[in-house]
């Protein structure tokens, strides 16, 4: 029975990690298509704002995680949001600010995606499979979090140097 369990457990692991390589590969088809219209407030703010509804997670339980989880998972999506800051470029068209569309974002996102599986390998070892998703969701919202207040201290220093102009 415990073999059983085991191959599930591995099983949901590979599945899920075929998953996070899938949606990898939608979001860097979309950020293309988003680098051809330029950078809105609109654009900028929404993004986490949708995604702070699935921090209703932690009113269960089972996903809730303690401070040493909360805090090591802050830093890590921290470290994950510097790499997206610096590879994260910008081009003035037509007076509209735009985020440029790198050769370096893909590899750089799949190599994001193989570090989040090496680590939820890790983590599975003696964590919960909904701490583990708690703490992937904080990871996320930590990194895109942190990466669009950058994203909107260049949008509105673009905007105050268009006032000037």
């Amino acid at each position: 029975m415990i073999e059983f369990l085991e191959s599930i457990e591995e099983l949901l692991f590979l599945i899920a990690s075929i998953g996070a390589v899938i949606m990898g590969i939608i979001v860097i088809f979309v950020r293309k298509h988003a680098s051809k219209s330029p950078l809105t407030l609109k654009k900028i703010i929404i993004p986490p704002v949708m995604m702070s509804t699935g921090a209703l997670m932690y009113i269960f339980p089972y996903f809730r995680l303690s401070w040493l989880h909360i805090a090591e998972t802050i830093a890590i999506g921290a470290v994950f949001s510097i790499v997206l800051i610096i590879t994260t470029k910008y081009e003035v068209k037509n007076s509209e600010l735009y985020v440029r569309q790198t050769k370096a974002f893909p590899i750089i996102l799949m190599g994001l995606l193989l570090a989040r599986i090496a680590l939820k390998y890790i983590l599975s070892l003696n964590t919960t499979p909904g701490e583990i998703g708690g703490m992937f969701f904080l990871l996320a919202f930590v990194m895109i979090g942190i990466w669009r207040i950058s994203m909107l201290i260049k949008h509105n220093e673009f905007k105050k140097q268009q006032a000037v102009v």
